[in-house]
């Protein structure tokens, strides 16, 4: 008797020399077996036939007797194989193994060994066995049986069709094969078994290899590939071949645990030999397999079951739950679904291996630690403890009714309000505006809620206007995504809105006549994160709010009051009072909310070789996955916030990656992506589902900072530091829960910036916060909302002064239609529609629809907008959504729309483009300085030429696999900015030393933009400048350190130089730019100064400089080509002061790819990238400045 396992002892067993014999016999036409024991394969029986495009008569032999001209049987429905079933035994299932008797073999010397004894039995569950896992467990032995048989047909494709009467037929008892069972199967051996839909083209491909290299063992089955013919097997091997339009997804079934060999018999000594190559006499035939194969391999795999499912069984003895339920839970995470567009399907409940109740942080930092691959990731000084904090409780001033408390009480459990709660409600009934700026979660949502609903009872008529980020609570929502039908009924109807100041500019205000109810009733405008409202965006939105007030007070409501949530920054109370225009504020800064204790820890990717620090740093992406999925296959909900959405996507990918690499494919379902650029639909489902806790982790960038409400996480990872302090502390505030611990990691990577903050972490709890700023005095922004209100109601200059400021005295008569009763109208050239004509934020009208046509689904992934679509979409590129890759077919520049397939690849693609940022008309010149050799400053247009010309495919590891050029359009855009040509004495001096004139041109620009708070009033992003990147400035030394030297040829040393010249241009505000640079311009010498000034007193060693002296935390390029004594010698020519030209260091030559990274030495000059600058024309008409 051959014994099959634990499982295969009772129940599947053949009488090697009765029943198995007959067993041949009986399907000796059907299977081919011979009467010495082997099996040989008929030809083509599957539904899937082979494509041959130059197959001979006799391409192959077979020893089957020929068949006439009718379809052969598919040899899965065939008649059952017969198979000796005694009945089950609990005990022979999953009790004590069958032990063999140790035997003695005879080496190749003739000596003899003894076999070693076997291992002891595993530990088995004490419970008897559950009828559902009995079931299982002839699920399996039917699978695995009728798999293997079906192996032998290398051709034939496995798929759930083909195999389920043949399984059905072994099962007996009239029982039915489901998906459900197969999936049940997964759950015990998830990486043993395949189980999912794949395209028919892939399979067909797969079944149609190379015959000889089949037959020879060379061809592994569980290797798919793409493609559709024989011509294209090859490359689809490789995947580089996308699904084809026109194919159907099959449910495949293979066990991916072991392969079938044939057995090869050598020609003189009749002895088994590998069959590793045909020998020369052997004619090619069908490969032949033994019976002591199959059932080696159906023993081997049972066995394997049988371990695992004890396993199981023991897992959830130990963890007292109950195996059957357990089983049905998990089983959901491994139920097959075709691909789909858009997002993840609905995310299954965690399986019952993820603990329901996790470990302390602490504990889990300390497993971690303990873990083979942590190399004392966590710096020195890295690791933060913040203790747990108790609630703090208050009273308020005057009586709720009893509907209301009982309502708290039904709906959130609240008998008391925290201490900044009651005084915040205190100071709205007493009639005073007021800012909370408290930790998130901190209850702040009540402070609204109960005052708008107290009003709601004394008067029913109340208005209530929320803005951002309440959509977990709305009761009416009124925003751009809002479908036209819904406005008029939420305008009539609502007494509670959720809107954004867009909507309030565009919509609301223009068409006060309609809203007039509305804003007659407004008794709270409540506006959400504060802090978001700062520099440009925050001028517009201040200048929004002193139209609602004046409106409001038309139609006779004078008494509005207003409302703020902001995270903690440095200002609260002045910046609510300059965004809404009111000097009567309260401000609460007190936290009375309890708080679990807090974890920080400054995570650096370590070295690729831990003992050698010049090996550089390793992928910070990998590293920020590892960490990621540790914390969630211990329970913990984890938030993973990225820079930018392709990072977003390819840690996304890293992810599920990682989990496939830890056997533990089904949780990667549990995680999705969250970014700009997906559809509303698609983003409010996921916010849907990270609210109720459906999935385990978030990979996001920025989008979901602010304004979404996701529920309660446990942990945020921050892969790379976040452009600013204040972001990284706004992300860190994501994760806790009242009562329970969290945790907040920042995870280094390697460039200057992340690696300050590694070397000095203190830095991330003592920098103070930014102060906020608006700037109302900035004439383009003032004027255009001037307009808008003049639209909405004519303006009378002296009165409403005090809603726009003296400026509009002198503004009104210029720029404002007077009528001859001494109203101020609306200029022609602003209507019909003023509010269009002024945007309030840096957006696009233009987008690109992605639309998914793999098998004609025709579906939109997502939108993206124009300026970004030729960086991210080109024919040719791969395009990432929800970590799944899809192949850019066609972008159509005319219809705004690209075509995409989706395709499995294990490259990715990277584009190749250059930026120009060139002043074309000068308006105006300053001299910097009253030093006779000092430089001069210019103003005027400026033009932003960007090209995207080719794209390189790059490995996961980076490396470059090929080149590729596209044919694009530029994108052009015109807007204001000042310039300074670098001195030809500057550029002498930097030559002399081999110091590379781009870094010092760069760190110069960072080192003055860092400035311009101090001087204009203005945030990061309102004006920018020309970052130089590393892989044209740095020569073809790092060229060749990241590609393979078959491209060594292709990758040309640049032919495009840049004008030494320091540029700052104004970001937002279209042509006409948005007056910040403008503003700057006038304080341009004090701004040198100032820059030299920190350069000179910055103590840091870094030949590239920090974020003290000429790093900017906001830089694309990563402040990779950065020189500090480079910027040191530009600024101080400019102003004409000498330079000691002995002091200054000499450039290195860069050999790897840690340019500029962990103390790199002082950049070299490389190649001849930047030419002397070249005077501007002037524009005509203009004025010279004079001086400082």
């Amino acid at each position: 008797m051959a014994i099959l396992g634990d499982i295969g002892a009772r129940d599947l067993a053949f009488p090697v020399n009765s029943d198995f014999c007959r067993l041949q016999l009986q399907h000796r036409t059907l299977w081919g077996f011979d009467m010495t024991g082997s099996l040989s394969i008929p030809l083509q029986a599957s539904s899937l036939k082979r494509k041959r495009s130059h197959e001979g008569d006799r391409s192959l032999e077979s020893d089957v007797p020929p068949r006439s001209n009718a379809s052969p049987p598919n040899p899965a429905d065939q008649t059952p194989l017969t198979t000796t079933n005694p009945p089950l035994n609990e005990s022979d299932v999953h009790g004590t193994e069958l032990i063999k008797t140790p035997t003695a073999k005879k080496t190749g010397k003739g000596k003899k060994i003894t076999s070693k004894p076997p291992k002891p039995s595993k530990r088995t569950p004490s419970t008897p066995l559950p009828d559902a896992f009995k079931r299982l467990s002839q699920t399996h032995r039917a699978l695995n049986l009728v798999y293997t048989f079906c192996c032998t047909r290398k051709h034939f494709a496995t798929t759930f069709d083909n195999i389920k009467k043949a399984v059905q037929a072994q099962l007996g008892q009239g029982r039915e094969l489901t998906v459900e069972d197969v999936a049940r199967v997964k759950v015990i051996v998830p990486r043993a078994v395949r189980f999912e839909y794949v395209d028919e083209a892939k399979l067909e491909v797969m079944t149609a290899g190379d015959e000889e290299i089949s037959q020879y063992g060379l061809h592994k089955r569980s290797s798919l590939a793409f493609g559709a013919d024989m011509d294209t097997a090859e490359d689809a091997r490789s995947g580089d071949l996308p699904y084809t339009d026109d194919t159907k997804q099959v449910l495949l079934f293979e066990f991916v645990d072991g392969d079938l060999k044939r057995e090869v018999l050598h020609p003189k000594t009749g002895e088994p030999m590998k069959p590793m190559r045909r020998t020369k006499d052997e004619d090619l035939k069908m490969p032949v397999y033994s019976q002591k194969q199959m059932l080696g391999l159906i023993e081997k795999r049972s066995a394997k079951f049988s371990d695992a499912m004890n396993a199981f069984l023991v897992q959830c003895e130990d963890k007292n739950i109950d195996p059957v339920d357990s089983l049905e839970q998990e089983k959901n995470a491994f139920l097959p679904s075709p691909p789909s567009s858009g997002t993840n399907t609905l995310a299954a409940k965690p399986p019952a291996t993820i603990p329901k109740e996790r470990k302390s942080i602490g504990e889990i930092i300390a497993e971690i630690r303990e873990m083979d691959w942590y190399h004392a990731q966590i710096v020195p000084e890295g690791h933060r403890v913040f203790d747990a904090q108790s609630p703090v409780y208050g009273d308020l001033t005057f009586q709720l009714s009893q509907d209301l408390v009982n309502a708290l009480y039904n709906t959130k459990g609240i008998t008391q309000m925290y201490a900044h709660q009651t005084e915040a409600i205190n100071h709205l009934y007493e009639g005073h505006n007021v800012i909370v700026s408290t930790s998130t979660s901190s209850g702040k949502s009540l402070i609204y809620q109960v005052p708008m609903l107290h009003e709601l009872e004394k008067d029913p008529e109340s208005r209530g206007d929320y803005m951002n980020g309440l959509q977990h609570t709305m009761v009416e929502t009124f925003d751009g995504d809002t479908p036209m039908e819904s406005r008029n009924l939420i305008r009539d109807e609502a007494r509670i809105i959720f809107t954004n100041p867009d909507m309030l500019h565009i919509t609301i205000l223009p068409q006060e006549s309609s809203w007039r109810t509305f804003l007659k009733n407004l008794k709270f405008v409540v506006v959400d994160e504060l802090h978001v409202y700062n520099g440009l965006f925050g001028s517009h939105v201040a200048f929004i709010m002193r139209r609602l007030r004046r409106i409001c007070a038309a139609v006779g409501n004078r008494h509005v009051k207003f409302i703020s949530c902001s995270a903690t920054v440095a200002n609260p109370e002045d910046h609510m009072k300059s965004v809404f225009g009111v000097q009567d504020v309260k401000l609460i800064d007190f936290d009375g909310s309890p708080s679990g204790r807090k974890e920080f820890v400054c995570w650096n990717t370590p070295f690729k070789d831990p003992k050698d620090p010049t090996s550089g740093r390793a992928d910070t992406v990998t590293e920020t996955a590892r960490l990621f999925c540790q914390l969630i296959l211990r329970g913990v909900r984890v938030i993973a916030f990225c820079r930018i959405r392709k990072l977003c996507e390819i840690l996304l990918q890293g992810v599920r990656a990682e989990f496939d690499r830890l056997e533990r494919t089904e949780i990667g379902k549990l995680v999705m992506g969250y970014r700009g650029g997906y559809s509303p639909q698609d983003r409010r489902q996921i916010e849907k589902e990270m609210f109720e806790g459906k999935l385990m982790g978030i990979v996001a960038t920025n989008a979901l900072e602010l304004g979404v409400d996701i529920g309660s996480l446990d942990a945020v990872i921050t892969m790379g530091f976040p452009y600013s302090i204040s972001n990284l502390r706004q992300q860190s505030g994501r994760a806790g829960r009242r009562n329970k611990d969290s945790l907040s990691v920042l995870v280094g990577d390697k460039y200057p910036t992340d690696q300050h903050y590694m070397q000095n972490p203190d830095e991330i709890f003592t920098r103070p916060n930014c102060e906020l700023q608006i700037d109302l005095s900035n004439e383009l922004i003032l004027e255009g909302h001037v307009q808008c209100a003049a639209f909405e109601m004519s303006i009378r200059p002296e009165e409403d002064s005090i809603y726009f400021g003296q400026q509009l005295l002198a503004l009104a008569p210029t720029r404002l239609i007077k009528d001859p009763s001494g109203f101020y109208h609306c200029h022609p050239r602003f209507r019909p529609q003023p509010s269009r004509s002024v945007s309030i934020r840096d957006t696009e009208d233009q987008h690109f629809a992605v639309i998914d046509t793999t098998n004609n689904r025709n579906i939109v992934l997502e939108e993206v907008e124009a300026s970004r679509a030729f960086f991210t979409i080109y024919e040719g590129g791969i395009f990432l959504h929800q970590g799944a890759t899809y192949l850019v077919k066609e972008l159509n520049t005319e219809s705004f729309l690209a075509r995409v397939v989706r395709v499995h690849v294990d490259w990715n693609t990277m584009q190749r483009d250059f930026t120009d940022i060139d002043p074309i008309e000068t308006e105006a010149m300053r001299v910097v300085s009253n030093d006779p050799s000092a430089s001069s400053a210019f103003f005027g247009a400026i033009q932003i030429h960007a090209v995207v010309y080719g794209f390189f495919k790059v490995d996961k590891r980076g490396r470059v696999l090929d080149a590729v050029a596209v044919d694009n359009p530029p994108i052009d855009r015109l807007t204001k900015g000042m310039w300074l040509d670098v001195p030809t004495r500057a550029i002498d001096m930097l030559q002399s030393h081999r110091l590379n004139i781009a870094a010092a041109i760069h760190a110069a620009e960072h080192a003055v933009l860092s400035l311009f708070p101090s001087f204009v009033v203005s945030s990061p992003g309102d004006v920018r400048t020309e970052c130089k990147v590393a892989k044209k400035e740095l020569g073809q030394s790092l060229r060749r350190a990241n590609a393979p030297s078959e491209f060594e040829e292709k990758l040309k040393p640049p032919t495009r130089q840049r004008p030494a010249r320091l540029t700052f241009y104004d970001a937002k505000g279209g042509s006409c730019g948005s007056g910040i640079a403008s503003k700057a311009f006038e304080f341009v010498g004090l701004l040198l100064r100032r820059a030299v000034a920190r350069i000179e007193a910055c103590s840091c060693l870094s030949p590239q400089g920090c974020v003290e002296c000429v790093c900017d935390e906001r830089c694309k390029e990563m402040n990779v080509v950065m020189s500090k004594a480079g910027a040191g010698v530009i600024l101080r020519c400019l102003l004409g002061w000498e330079v000691d030209v002995d002091a200054l260091p000499w450039g290195e030559e860069v050999d790897s790819d840690e340019f500029g990274v962990g103390g790199a030495g002082e950049l070299a000059g490389g190649l001849e990238t930047v030419v002397r600058a070249e005077e501007v024309p002037w524009k005509p008409g203009c004025r010279v400045g004079v001086g400082c």
